[in-house]
C-alpha cells in the first residue's frame, strides 16, 4: 500500500457562525486515551485532499493531518479496544493505503470523516487535535515542566511545602491534590523537592511513597535504613562525611527518583548537601568543553562488589538524549571500577575526570540543609548530586533516616493523572 498524492483531489468544509462555539446539546466524540482534552481553541474551516487533513483554528493557526496518521489514531471499537483504549487495528491488514473520502466540520467543533476502502466514518476530537498537532512540534512540543538548572548559592533552601494532613486526606488515580502536584513540579522541574510534616511512624515511607508509584525494590529491600550501624555493607550506614555522587550508578537503569525521610535526628553535625548535577555538567560544558566531550563518551566502569551481590555497569558520565539535552549523570567516585577504555582516551579521560572533580568542590553548586523529623526529600537520582556532611555520635543522639527509589515514571505517570484530573475539574464546571 502506498499513498498516491497524484490522485489528490480537494473538498472544503467550513463551519457557519452560528456554530462556532462547541455546541452543548450534541456531546464530542470519544478519544482513543482516556483523558480529558478541553476546546480551548475552536476549528474555523477544514479541507482535505486523499491523504491531507488541513485544519484552520479560531486563532489563525493552521495544522495538517495525514490520512493514515487519522485512521490509525480514530477511537472506534476497529480502532481500539473500548475497555483498555489500546490499539486493536493493523494497519497491514487494510485493502489498501487509508484515504479520505469526505471530511465534515460538525456544529459542535468535531470533525467527522468518511475513510477508504474501508468505507468506515469516523470522528475525531478537536481538543485532542489540537494537542497532538504534529505539523506544529516546533510550536506545540512542550515538556511535561520546564526544567530550571540552578546553583546553591542562589538559594536558602530547597523547594519546601507543608504536608501537614497530607496522608489523611482521601486518595484516589483520579483526584485532585494541589499538594502533590506541586511536589512533582518541582522535583521534575528542578530535580528536588522538600515535603514537612510528614508522620515518623518507621515504615511509613512506603504509605507516601505509593502517593506517588510503586517502590523500586534493590539489593538493600523496598526501604533501606539510612543510619550509622556496626559492620556496614555501605559508607551511607557510617557517620562519614559522603562526597558528593548519584546512587546505584552500578545499574544498567539507576534508579529515576530517591527519597529520604527523616525520622530521627539530634546529632551534631550531618547537614545534607544537594547540587544540580545538569548545572555541574553545563559549567564544565561552557569551561572545559573537550573534557564535557571526553565524558560523554569515554565509558566508565562502576562497580559494588559486595559480600553477597557484584553488579557492575559501563556508562559515560554525562550522558545527552537524542534531542543533546542532559539526560543523566553518574557521578560516584567511590563506586567506580578500574577504567577499561581503549588506551589512547585514559589520561583525556581522568584529565576530564579530575576537572569535574574540582568543579564539585566549587561551593556555588552546594545548597546545603538540615533534616528535622518528619521532613522528606524527594529528588532526581539521575540528575542529582546528594552528599552528608560528617555528624558526631558520641555525644549520644541519633540520625535516621529511611529511603526508598522510585522511578521517573512513576513521577511523570502521577503528574499526568493530576493534571487530567483538573482538566475534568474545569470540564465539569463548564
Amino acid at each position: 500500500m502506498s499513498a498516491d498524492p497524484d490522485s489528490r483531489s480537494l473538498h472544503h468544509s467550513r463551519v457557519s457562525s452560528q456554530s462556532e462555539t462547541q455546541s452543548r446539546s450534541q456531546p464530542l466524540p470519544a478519544t482513543p486515551d482516556f483523558d480529558a482534552w478541553p476546546v480551548e481553541v475552536a476549528i474555523t474551516a477544514i479541507d482535505h485532499d486523499p491523504q491531507i487533513l488541513n485544519v484552520t483554528w479560531q486563532d489563525g493557526s493552521q495544522s495538517r493531518y495525514h490520512s493514515i496518521w487519522l485512521r490509525e489514531n480514530a477511537a472506534d471499537d476497529s480502532t481500539v479496544n473500548p475497555a483498555t483504549r489500546e490499539r486493536i487495528l493493523d494497519l497491514s491488514r487494510l485493502e489498501a493505503w487509508p484515504t479520505i473520502e469526505h471530511a465534515k466540520l460538525e456544529a459542535n467543533g468535531a470533525i467527522t470523516i468518511d475513510f477508504l476502502p474501508e468505507r468506515r466514518r469516523l470522528s475525531f476530537h478537536p481538543g485532542w487535535l489540537r494537542a497532538h498537532d504534529y505539523a506544529n512540534l516546533v510550536e506545540h512540543e512542550l515538556p511535561l515542566v520546564p526544567r530550571t538548572l540552578w546553583l546553591g548559592s542562589d538559594r536558602e533552601e530547597p523547594t519546601t511545602l507543608d504536608a501537614t494532613g497530607w496522608m489523611e486526606r482521601d486518595h484516589d488515580a483520579t483526584s485532585v491534590d494541589s499538594l502533590p502536584k506541586q511536589a512533582l513540579e518541582a522535583v521534575i522541574g528542578e530535580g528536588l523537592v522538600r515535603l514537612r510534616n510528614l508522620p515518623t511512624a518507621p515504615g511509613s515511607l512506603d504509605a507516601i511513597a505509593r502517593r506517588i508509584g510503586p517502590p523500586r525494590p534493590t539489593n538493600f529491600g523496598n526501604l533501606f535504613d539510612v543510619r550509622a550501624k556496626p559492620d556496614p555493607d555501605s559508607n551511607a550506614y557510617t557517620s562519614l562525611a559522603l562526597p558528593p555522587h548519584v546512587d546505584l550508578p552500578t545499574r544498567e537503569y539507576q534508579p529515576g527518583l530517591q527519597l529520604l525521610h527523616c525520622l530521627e535526628n539530634d546529632t551534631v553535625g550531618g547537614e545534607a548537601v544537594m547540587m544540580d548535577g545538569f548545572a555541574v555538567a553545563e559549567a564544565l560544558r561552557e569551561r572545559h568543553p573537550a573534557h564535557f566531550a571526553t565524558l560523554t563518551r569515554v565509558r566508565w566502569c562502576y562497580a559494588n562488589t559486595a559480600r553477597t551481590s557484584d553488579y557492575v555497569w559501563f556508562d559515560p558520565m554525562i550522558k545527552l538524549d537524542a534531542r543533546g539535552e542532559f539526560d543523566e549523570v553518574r557521578i560516584a567516585d567511590f563506586l567506580r571500577g578500574p577504567l577499561m577504555a581503549p588506551f589512547d582516551d585514559v589520561e583525556p579521560a581522568y584529565a576530564a575526570l579530575m576537572t569535574l572533580q574540582s568543579l564539585l568542590r566549587e561551593p556555588e553548586f552546594a545548597l546545603r540543609f538540615s533534616y528535622a523529623p518528619g521532613d522528606l526529600v524527594i529528588f532526581d537520582n539521575r540528575r542529582l548530586l546528594h552528599a552528608r556532611d560528617a555528624f558526631d555520635v558520641s555525644q549520644g543522639g541519633s540520625r535516621w533516616l529511611q529511603g526508598c527509589y522510585l522511578e521517573r515514571d512513576e513521577a511523570r505517570s502521577r503528574l499526568r493523572m493530576l493534571k487530567r484530573a483538573e482538566r475534568q475539574a474545569r470540564l465539569e464546571d463548564a
